[in-house]
Order: C-alpha cells, then structure tokens, then sequence
C-alpha cells in the first residue's frame, strides 16, 4: 500500500495547519474586540466581519483557475504570505472603519490560499488513499480549531491585550509560510496551444456541482449564524464568560472523532451515505442550541454539530472532486470553498440583522431552517442528480 503521511503531505498539512490556528486564534474573540474597542452593536458586527467572507467569496473561481494554470506552488507562496501579513496590519488599525477594510482584503488571499493549499495536498497524495488522505487533511483544521480558541482565552484573561494575539497570529502564519517554501513540487508542464481549455464559465465554477452547492451553502448559514455570536450570546443570556473557547473545543472533537471514523467508508467510496449521517446528526445538534437555552445545550450541542460536519466536509469534498476531471480540481475545490464562503457572508449579514431586531433565539431557528431545506434539497434531488453525473 503506498504511504499515506509521506514528507510533502506532512508539510501542506502543517502549513494548513497553522493558517487556521492563525485564524481561529483571532475569530472567536473579534465580536468581543469590537464591542470593547469601538462599541460596535451586533448589526455592525455582522456587517463588518463579513467583509472577509465577500472578498473570499469574490476570489474563490479565479483562484481555482490560477491554481489550475500557473505554478501551484509559487502562487500558494504569494497567497499565503499575503494572508500573513493582513495579521499584522489588524493592529495598526486606527478605527472601526480601516479595521472593516483591513478584514475586507484579508479574504482575499485567505481564501485563495485554502483553495491552494488544498488542492497541492491532492496533488501530493497518492491516487489509491486520496479520499481518505483528504478526510484526513481536514483534521489539520479542526485540530487548530480545537485548541486555538482556549489558547485564545487563556492568553487574553493573562495579559488583557488583543494585540499579542494579533503578534501571535501574524508569527505562526509566518511560520507556515516558510514551510511551504520547502515543498518540492512536480512542475506542471503547460498545455500545448491545440489542447488547452478554452475560458468558460465552468473554469471558474463547477457546473455539474450546483445543486451540492446549495446544500453547502445552507449549512454554512446555519454554522454561521450560530459561531458568529456564540460569544456573546453565552456571556449576555447564560452567563457564560469563559466558555467560548471549550465551545469551539467540543466543536472540534466532535469533527476529529468524525474524521478518524468516516475516513474508512471514505476508502470504501461511500460518500453520499457519509453525507446523508452528518446532515442528520448536524441538524440535531443546531436544533438543541437553537431550542434549548441552558448550560447543558451550550456544550452538548458543538460536540454534536462537529460530529455531523465532520462527516458533511469530506464527503462533500469528494463528491466535487468526483464530478471534476483532474484538471480541474482547482475549479472542484474553489467552487466547494465557495458555498461555504457565501453561506458564511450571508449567515452574518442576515443574522447579524435578526439578531439586532428579533434576538438571538430568532437569529438561530432561522439557522435551523435554512439548514433544514438544505437537508431536505439533499435527500429530494441533489443525491440523485450527483449520482448521475459523477465521473466513473
């Protein structure tokens, strides 16, 4: 059997890995940085925190063609050093306003940068473990968002200062970033003028994978909407002001205890029954947060959304990939980062406004719902249709 955890592998994975630490040491904590330093309400949160998700949004389909064209790992140096150094400039941020720009054109090459390093990570895995090394690729993820919020916390109540976890992110991006210096990648010979691809719209977005796109982008709202203002909803409605950090703890456990144990049906090809399981258990998990407003819930419930992505994400990410020739696993990736990009701005923006308006148990049943039509699109439609247009 060819091996799984080989040098090149171990290396996106770590850079992957510290790129979400980098960004998950922040995330949690941002909502509470904005009320304390500019008093900003909750819709102006929403408004403002969105901003990453647009520009990631706007950049996914044009970084997953680059990725498909240019030398893959000269643009995932570029992308990734832009990403590190929008960590810094978060502290010379004077205002609310330059803050929204700096978070605005952070998405950019945030979001170029996972549509890179995702796809070398294919690239690097040998064919006969690529579905399972791609589960297993996903724990990079959740193990930074594991441990980056209670770092986060425990830092923060120690020095009482949002800049030395600025300074913190900016030098663990750094550190990816010269990680991935050292990759030594196969260089991709170009395609003769006869054979190359015309420029189509289904260069920059895969097609045949619209209605998994749907399905995406409802759980990204409803994960959205819940994780946005998790922070503050347990310091102003339970009481709670230290436990966002084991929130998004449980969070991840719940997504690595998935990941180690649907990567052997992942070998198996079984993704639609992986998917199928995880909506289900997700749907579970949002409705006891959403329903049930006690400590209890608040914990029990990121365990059970987290078991149900865990199994959701590289289900789905095969099945993109499955609908996509190898050269277009770049448009595959960018397309799947793309639902949960927009699902993402969206789920902030609009629940960022009900929240405002009608409070947070409004703002999270809505969550609900719209991950519950998702579910349902699944099961009617997007499963079948898959089925029928997967590349064999």
């Amino acid at each position: 059997m060819e091996k799984l955890w080989n040098s090149e592998y171990l290396k996106v994975w770590g850079s992957n890995f510290l790129m979400n630490f980098a960004f998950w040491l922040l995330t949690p904590l941002l909502p509470l940085y904005l009320t304390d330093t500019y008093g900003a309400n909750k819709e102006v949160i929403g408004l403002v925190l969105s901003g990453y998700a647009a520009a990631a949004l706007l950049i996914r389909p044009f970084s997953g063609y680059l990725v498909d064209s240019l030398p893959r790992k000269l643009l995932l140096l570029v992308c990734y050093g832009l990403t590190a150094i929008f960590f810094g400039l978060y502290m010379a941020a004077g205002s609310l306003a330059l803050f929204a720009i700096f978070r605005t054109l952070h998405g950019a090459p945030f979001g170029a940068t996972g549509v890179s390093l995702t796809t070398v990570a294919i690239d690097v895995l040998p064919s006969s473990r690529r579905a399972e090394g791609i589960g297993y690729f996903g724990l990079s993820n959740n193990i930074a968002t594991a441990i980056s919020p209670s770092i986060a916390l425990l830092i923060f109540s120690q020095c009482h200062s949002y800049n030395v976890l600025f300074v913190i992110s900016l030098g663990c991006a750094l550190l990816g970033l010269a990680l991935n210096s050292t990759l030594h990648l196969k260089d991709k010979s170009p395609a003769a003028p006869s054979t190359r691809q015309p420029i189509s719209l289904d260069r920059f977005f895969l097609l045949k994978a619209w209605a998994l796109f749907i399905v995406m982008f409802s759980c990204a709202f409803a994960y959205s909407v819940l994780s946005t203002y998790v922070a503050i909803y347990g310091r102003e409605r339970l009481g709670i002001t230290t436990g966002t950090g084991i929130f998004f703890a449980l969070f991840a456990i719940g997504l690595i205890v998935a990941r180690l144990l649907g990567g052997h049906s992942l070998a198996k090809g079984l993704m639609v029954r992986n998917a199928s399981l995880g909506m289900l258990v997700s749907i579970c998990g949002f409705t006891l947060f959403a329903g049930v407003h006690q400590e209890w819930a608040y914990y029990v419930a990121p365990f059970v959304i987290g078991l149900g992505n865990g199994h959701i994400w590289p289900a789905f990410q095969n099945m993109f990939l499955n609908l996509a020739p190898n050269c277009q696993r770049g448009t595959a990736n960018s397309t799947l980062l793309t639902s949960w990009d927009l699902g993402m701005g969206v789920g902030m923006l609009i629940g960022g406004s009900i929240a405002e308006r009608f409070g947070y148990y409004t703002a999270f049943w809505t969550g609900v719902g719209f991950f519950a039509l998702g579910i349902a699109f699944f099961f009617l439609f997007a499963k079948k249709h898959y089925l029928t247009h997967k590349l064999q």
